[in-house]
């Protein structure tokens, strides 16, 4: 693409140098990803983005050694005369802009569905993703859990990938037939101009709760609802769904301008779609949650393989929003009875009359919720796996120390992504705040305590392996290191299997 078009999407930048006649046949951002092997050269354009360590502006230089002429930046560089530069005011915003006229503007030919909230996000976009594609609506997703189109799936970095990946996959999307989105809008997505310039068909909020907070996210609470609170008042949207339980829906999601759905369980006012008796169930080797869908005075009976009323929310939450694309409660219901969602709350089939579940439960929030939910289904006992991330997020060290210790009759206690910070430090200030009276095992190698719960299991036991959810890796000393938690689980069962058949 020729920069002079490139550029009408930046009609208020001050460009120095000559752009006429330059040819854009890349965008990048990330000086680590650029070199030969990648094209990077004469004909891409490269962005400045200033970050939480890093400036992209101090790489401009060696970028110019490496062949780029052209470069997206907030002040005017030290470069050599024959150097384009495009100033702008905030470059993250500008990039979302370049990168939907880059790949021709394919938002505008899909309709995107937004869902953020604290909890619930990757379950309920998968879920509903899951029951377009299986009734005649094919439906791709981004989020935690990656990207999936169809059958392909990628894996990414961020629960929102950057602006110039979304574009990217939107016209992947688009190339292979499917017009029907639904992406998770992460607070930092949001903040960061990551989906800026995107029209949302619908836009979804699941709850909201305090996560997130600290020097390297949101400062405030305050400041974490007012970036959520963005999607639906600050990007065109034609409808909104929104659970009507959560004390701050109206403040982040009640836009009087757009046509609204409601959902809940506990509502003191009429919903549009509410639960009704709700019962948990329970099987050899899983569980879940049973309720009756009430829409219009009739009711819907539901399944769902994962416990607790969280569960319910999210059933709710995709009904609801596939009704605004045809699909029936009765049709949802069906679809629902066969859905398990990666790492979040999967149910793993090892041993019998032992329930293991993998979550993504990685704070104090969550894995209250998930404890408590998980005690209403009578176990013999409830063993629960965690640990806590190195160098970030040291608040959720109490939380999870103080929840395990107060709700499950055995803690595991390990590491979860220690990076650079050993693991034997993050389990002492863990162990800090932990009632050390509370039965406790203590294991800095995850796959070692993975291994031991297994082998600790009896029937009737409940067993929740809390913290890594759908993540296929481990990251020490700043290495994503290979680790499928499952599959440590299964291969431990196969032996303690292979041990009772002798």
């Amino acid at each position: 693409m020729l920069l002079t078009s490139l550029l009408t999407a930046l009609p208020e930048a001050v460009v120095t140098g000559t752009p006429e006649g330059l040819e854009i046949q890349n965008i990048e951002y990330d000086s680590r990803k650029t070199g030969p092997e990648t094209g990077f050269g004469s004909r891409s354009l490269f962005v400045c983005m200033p970050g939480a360590r890093l400036d992209g502006h101090d790489f401009a230089p060696a970028m110019y050694e490496k062949g780029c002429r052209v470069f997206l930046c907030d002040r005017k560089m030290d470069l050599p005369p024959d150097a384009v530069q495009i100033q702008v005011e905030t470059p993250r915003r500008a990039l979302a802009l370049l990168s939907a006229a880059f790949y021709g503007y394919p938002a505008r030919e899909m309709q995107i569905i937004g869902i953020t909230g604290t909890k619930g996000k990757t379950t309920t976009a998968i879920l509903l993703s899951g029951i377009l594609s299986e009734n005649g609506i094919p439906c791709a997703y981004i989020g935690s859990n990656g990207i999936d189109i169809g059958e392909e799936h990628y894996e990414t970095v961020n629960t929102t990938p950057e602006s110039h990946e979304l574009h990217r996959y939107f016209r992947k999307m688009l190339d292979v037939g499917y017009r029907h989105v639904v992406m998770e809008v992460s607070s930092q997505a949001l903040h960061t101009w990551r989906v800026h310039g995107i029209s949302f068909d619908t836009c979804l909020f699941t709850n909201l709760g305090e996560d997130h907070i600290s020097p390297s996210e949101h400062p405030s609470f305050a400041d974490y609802m007012d970036c959520k609170r963005r999607l639906f008042f600050d990007y065109p949207c034609r409808h909104i769904v929104t659970n009507a339980d959560d004390p701050h829906w109206q403040t982040v999601s009640g836009n009087p301008d757009v046509p609204t759905l409601t959902y809940a369980i506990d509502a003191r006012t009429p919903v549009d779609f509410a639960a009704s008796d709700i019962r948990p169930f329970r099987s050899d080797t899983a569980l879940g949650i049973e309720f009756d869908c009430v829409q219009e005075g009739r009711r819907i009976p539901v399944r769902l393989r994962t416990p607790g009323d969280f569960s319910v929310y999210n059933g709710l939450c995709a009904i609801a929003a596939a009704s605004l694309y045809g699909v029936t409660p009765e049709a949802c219901a069906k679809t629902l009875y066969r859905m398990s969602i990666k790492g979040r709350f999967e149910i793993v089939d090892a041993l019998p009359g032992v329930t293991f579940l993998v979550d993504y439960a990685h704070n104090g929030m969550s894995l209250e919720n998930a404890l408590t939910e998980l005690r209403k289904y009578d176990p013999t006992r409830l063993i629960c796996l965690f640990g806590s991330i190195g160098g970030r997020a040291q608040n959720r060290r109490r939380e999870l120390a103080e929840t395990s210790g107060r709700l499950a009759d055995i803690s595991i206690i390990t590491s979860d992504n220690p990076d650079r910070e050993p693991p034997e430090d993050i389990i002492r200030e863990i162990l800090s705040w932990f009632d050390l009276s509370r039965p406790h095992y203590v294991f800095p190698d995850r796959e070692e305590a993975v291994r031991a719960a297994v082998q600790m299991a009896r029937p009737g036991d409940i067993v929740l392996l809390a913290g890594k959810g759908h993540e296929t890796y481990q990251i020490v000393n700043g290495v994503k290191e290979p680790f499928s938690e499952k599959a440590i689980l299964l291969d431990e069962a196969a032996l303690v299997r292979e041990k009772l058949t002798l």
